[in-house]
């Protein structure tokens, strides 16, 4: 990890000084959302979610309805946001246990907190914020460290368990709301934000639900039907897609579901553990407003990536589709005093952009290297075009871009995908060949990047590596794209 420069912390306290009086720095309330898609009431992705807390705050803030990761995979997500570089940039393009990075390999960036905190904030955190990397004194004042509770117990008889896998565990939990590591996670958030606080804060809370196992207090499974309903599927839909974009699709695990006659209760236990992070976020947002804080704080909601609860054959994330790329995003400004409510940014934008807003809406100047732009713009007024394009990358090589109305990916092999959102929400027509489209395909082929870096090996967990140009399909092999 690079030193934090000298004209970082000038920055900061100048800054810090010249904000006191006029116009002191908000707080910044992060709230860090594990696989959770668009499964939600604000985005309406679909239409039995119960998700009250989300849905106020996206009326009180700005909902970036088409908001999308930068790589569908937790430890590349997170990565590129926190330090704010692309994976195509960085290199760090797949999963990463970052205790085995060489001190090369972050030298020169600056992770978000690290960034806060040099800048004469107090940092605070629980839960997961980074993918598998230890919290240290050069980001976190303070970052709590969960005790330890009894194990947890689970109504497998309602609830669904795929063969003796603990990570494969689809039930409701019989144990008290404290036991559960979201509610303490939540809970250490609360304590932080009824604190009295010297100086500006960066608090991030890390809600790991709807993770794998899809496991949460009973009462949130109560809250659904027996039977939920099913997303819309297309039997046929993989007739159109390419050899790696179907090699991506999990269908193994679809296959499985389906010989267990148990999809209903995997996509119930879904929902349930998105009402339960909406519980836990509901705390949060209670306890701010509860606060002495609550009138000068910037609030930011996202999710690392979406999931695939069957569409396309797919379960989990790791692809390049719709429902594995597009996440809950919303930013609320506490400041505002004439916010209208149900703002809503429709271009497609990309997580990337979170460092330089959360930097210009502090007053802060980014580092030079971050990518991506601000969106305070859109924050001012959300019908401002957005500057770039949302930009997503699983594996080199493997690359979409998703505008408001169209997505277009290429694979390392050249193979092409090309979706019409105003006709086809479900990407269930592939475009590509099609050559009514050849102008909008190359329009929307020159958003993608022209150079690429090669892929980190130090600390790779070489399971994560998807079909790409550093593990090329054989097709031979692999006729059907099975994983």
């Amino acid at each position: 990890m690079k030193k934090i420069s000298g004209w970082m912390v000038l920055t900061g306290l100048l800054v810090g000084v010249l904000c006191v009086d006029a116009n002191p720095q908000p707080n910044i309330l992060f709230i860090a959302i594990d696989d959770m898609n668009d499964w939600t009431g604000f985005l309406g992705g679909h239409p039995q979610a119960q998700t009250p807390n989300m849905d106020k705050l996206a009326k009180k803030g700005v909902n970036f309805s088409n908001a999308h990761c930068s790589a569908p995979g937790c430890s590349p997500s997170r990565n590129s946001l926190l330090y704010g570089v692309e994976p195509f940039k960085s290199g760090l393009y797949v999963f990463y246990d970052q205790a085995g990075f060489s001190d090369k390999i972050l030298e020169g960036y600056t992770s978000l907190p690290e960034f806060f905190k040099a800048n004469g904030y107090g940092t605070y955190g629980s839960g997961k914020i980074h993918h598998r990397r230890e919290p240290t004194g050069v980001e976190w004042t303070e970052f709590y460290e969960k005790e330890k509770t009894n194990p947890l117990k689970f109504d497998d008889v309602e609830g669904y368990r795929q063969g003796k896998s603990g990570k494969m565990r689809f039930s409701p939990t019989l144990s008290p709301l404290e036991d559960h590591t979201d509610y303490k996670n939540a809970s250490f958030g609360v304590d932080v934000l009824g604190r009295k606080h010297d100086k500006p804060f960066f608090l991030a809370v890390g809600i790991i639900r709807p993770h794998l196992p899809f496991t949460c207090p009973k009462q949130f499974f109560d809250l659904y039907p027996a039977t939920v309903e099913p997303p819309r599927i297309n039997p046929t839909d993989h007739s159109d897609i390419p050899a790696v974009g179907k090699a991506m699709a999990k269908m193994n695990d679809d296959r499985r579901f389906k010989q267990d006659e148990a999809w209903n209760k995997v996509r119930r236990a879904y929902l349930a553990c998105i009402s339960w992070a909406d519980y836990n976020i509901g705390r949060l947002l209670d306890a701010l407003e509860e606060s002495s804080y609550a009138d000068n704080t910037v609030v930011v909601l996202w999710s690392d990536h979406g999931y695939a609860l069957g569409e396309k054959k797919h379960f989990r994330k790791f692809a390049l589709w719709e429902e594995t790329t597009r996440v809950p995003f919303i930013i609320w400004d506490a400041r505002e005093k004439k916010a209208i409510a149900g703002r809503e940014v429709k271009d497609g934008v990309s997580l990337i952009n979170i460092y330089r807003t959360l930097s210009e809406m502090s007053g802060l100047e980014a580092p030079d290297y971050v990518d991506g732009f601000s969106l305070v713009p859109q924050l001012n007024k959300p019908d401002t075009p957005v500057e770039g394009q949302a930009i997503c990358t699983w594996g080199r090589g493997n690359y979409t871009v998703r505008t408001r109305d169209w997505r277009y990916t290429r694979y390392y092999d050249g193979g092409e995908e090309l979706y019409d959102h105003t006709k086809d929400p479900d990407e269930w027509s592939n475009l590509a060949k099609n050559p009514e489209y050849a102008d909008m395909k190359k329009r929307l082929s020159a958003k993608l990047p022209q150079q690429e870096v090669p892929i980190v090996m130090d600390g790779l967990e070489e399971w994560s590596v998807p079909y790409s140009a550093d593990k090329p399909l054989d097709k031979k092999k692999d006729k059907k794209g099975k994983k």
